[in-house]
């Protein structure tokens, strides 16, 4: 039964607001906010199995805080007997969102025993609604919300205080009296300017003030004293043109990936269009023992396999010092997908002047994690090649040197730190190592008869991405198979049906369903259980909507686009995916300090109390996107 709500007595309202103080949002609501609630709360008591809300009972009329006790959630379909679909515990709110979107709720919420709530009415919660912004932005950003709480922590925790240098703002690094020049000015006046500034680069500039171009010393050497140029030749014949630029605001760590990417040590900083600066390597990774821009370019002037393997433990190195510093783990797989693609690039041009297959049409294809660009510490090789035969050559001659190629390129990267593919996909297996054609008809088969084989390979060989070689060979086949994807409705309802066979692991009566893997007691499978929801829900979304791209966030950014869906969910998804992938590579750094194999088992009572409550959050919404694809496709 349900007893009468009971206000909150004058006398308790500090020990209430010092409880509540405990759980988020009411740990950052002004004192006046949060006794001004309190007042108006009553206590409810709801008894085992009794339904507190329902989609039948119209507009949500109050707003639940548990003090104690379980609530259960199931569909509207859902009979007596069936698992629940998700669980609240004390300090959880709710229904937070049919509050804010004014409607019912769409799951029947069951207390599993015995339940108490503080109960605040809907007015009242609108009006403090519009008062409290810690409330608002919980209410209409949780999980990002509480994930800003998990990385102030982390910033205190960091540097003394002082955070990861890479999450600074440009405007905090660029260094001030950058010297400029136009584009007419002499070579001579230049060095005299760069000279008494004591700088090792220059702006030139537009009239306007945007860039023109970037001149280096390292042009200098290349350009002008290699070359045997004049020195009063006008600065336009020896400059960088159209340099890449970075805003302001931009965060330190897209100058370091920029630079990584294009093999550059500088980066023009502009503020509203105008060039403003030079960022150089040395400006980001002063604190750094070894810094990304110049990794990278030892791996694209290693001249061979003994130097590359050196550069791949470099990465090592300054992957794992980044993590520890707290690099947001969209930044770091980003990060480590950068310098394990020049590693592979580079270890495929070795291999390639060796064997001596430049007379071949080729193409080095990425599948898998490496396709997505979303590698962590644990990964091995999942790669393939696509190749066409020289004109008048054989096609099994031709394979048969391709595969030689591909299985010395397999045996290098395992050199360098990458485990050969248990499973075989690799390139050097002549089942992936073929023409267009072949690749053409493996896709159509997989794609007009989906049996387990077929979505077995699916949820590797269609997150593909032309890594190296004849890039439009690769590109070619992404966007072929983008196209003929699309209208496949019974291989996408079996590819979301397959997507939906994964339950995020909450608990019913406590926050999660541990499970021992591998010898690993009471942990969750943060791969299977967490990560890979989102993968495979997003490869379903982009393959339904013709998107060509693998990674899992761009995936569901453009699939959301095309589909039109709320941008809170989208957020929600985001925020989620990068959290799950943070607390992996978080927990596989560990592993690699206390000098164990990495793996992706994390027991929840090693996190720290706001990472669990983030984890809880980050695998309800694993259900969210689930529910998105169960209603997609009326599964």
């Amino acid at each position: 039964m349900n007893q009468d709500a009971r206000p909150v007595g004058a006398n308790l309202v500090a020990a209430t607001v010092a409880e509540l103080r405990r759980h988020a949002p009411f740990d950052r609501m002004a004192a006046e906010h949060l006794a001004w609630m309190v007042e108006r709360m009553s206590l409810v008591y709801h008894a085992p199995g009794q339904v507190v809300l329902q989609p039948t009972d119209g507009e949500a009329r109050h707003l639940h805080v548990i003090r104690s006790g379980d609530l259960v959630g199931f569909d509207p379909e859902q009979r007596a007997g069936d698992t629940p679909r998700w669980h609240l515990g004390a300090g959880d709110c709710f229904p937070l969102g049919a509050l804010v979107g004014r409607r019912a709720v769409t799951s029947r919420y069951v207390a599993s025993g015995d339940l108490f709530c503080f109960r605040l009415p809907a007015e009242d919660f609108h009006a403090l609604l519009a008062a409290s912004p810690p409330l608002r932005d919980f209410a209409t950003q949780r999980l990002a919300t509480l994930l800003l709480d998990s990385r102030r922590s982390l910033r205190r925790e960091s540097f003394d205080g002082g955070g990861n240098p890479l999450e600074r703002r440009l405007r905090d690094v660029v260094p001030g009296g950058t010297v400029a020049c136009r584009a007419a000015d002499t070579l001579r006046d230049v060095l005299r300017a760069m000279q008494g500034a004591r700088a090792d680069s220059i702006l030139v500039v537009h009239d306007d003030g945007t860039a023109h171009g970037i001149f280096t010393l390292r042009d200098l050497r290349d350009r002008v004293v290699l070359g045997g140029r004049d020195a009063d030749i006008a600065i336009a014949e020896v400059m960088t043109p159209d340099p890449i630029t970075l805003d302001i605001d931009a965060l330190a760590f897209e100058a370091a990936a920029t630079m990584a990417e294009h093999g550059f040590r500088h980066v023009v900083v502009t503020d509203a269009g105008r060039a403003i600066g030079i960022i150089a390597d040395t400006d980001l990774f002063a604190a750094q023992q070894v810094g990304v821009a110049a990794v990278a370019a030892a791996i694209r002037s290693a001249r061979d396999l003994t130097q590359l393997v050196q550069c791949a433990e470099q990465v090592r190195v300054l992957v794992r010092q980044l993590g520890r510093q707290g690099l947001p783990a969209e930044q770091l797989t980003r990060l480590v997908a950068t310098l394990n693609d020049h590693i592979t690039v580079r270890v495929v041009g070795l291999e390639a002047e060796a064997a001596q297959v430049s007379d071949v049409r080729y193409c080095w294809l990425a599948f898998g994690s490496e396709g997505r660009r979303e590698q962590t510490f644990a990964t091995d090789q999942d790669n393939g090649l696509v190749f066409e035969a020289p004109p008048g050559a054989a096609l099994e001659s031709a394979r048969s040197r391709m595969l030689a190629f591909a299985r010395g390129v397999n045996e290098a990267l395992a050199r360098c730190g990458f485990p050969l593919c248990e499973g075989g996909v690799m390139a050097g297996n002549d089942r992936w190592c073929l023409t267009q054609d072949e690749w053409r008809d493996a896709f159509g088969r997989w794609l007009a008869e989906p049996d387990g084989e077929a979505l077995l390979h699916a949820a590797i060989f269609f997150d593909l991405r032309p890594l190296t070689g004849d890039l439009a060979l690769g590109e070619a086949l992404r966007d072929w198979l983008a196209g003929e994807a699309r209208g496949r409705a019974v291989f996408l309802r079996l590819l979301a049906t397959n997507a939906l066979g994964r339950t995020p692991p909450l608990g019913i009566l406590k926050d999660f369903s541990v499970s021992d893997h591998d010898g690993h007691a009471d942990t969750l499978d943060l791969k299977i259980d967490g990560a890979a929801i989102f993968v495979d829900a997003a490869r379903v979304m982009a393959l339904a909507e013709g998107v060509p791209r693998a990674g899992t966030a761009e995936r569901i950014r453009e699939a959301a686009q095309c589909r039109s869906l709320a941008a809170a969910d989208v957020d929600g998804w985001l925020d989620a995916f990068h959290f799950l992938q943070q607390v992996r590579l978080d927990h596989q750094l560990r592993c690699i300090e206390d000098g164990r194999v990495p793996d992706n088992y994390v027991a929840p009572d090693d996190l720290n109390t706001l990472d669990r409550r983030i984890l809880r959050e980050a695998l309800r919404q694993a259900r969210r996107i689930q529910e998105r694809l169960r209603l997609d496709y009326r599964l």
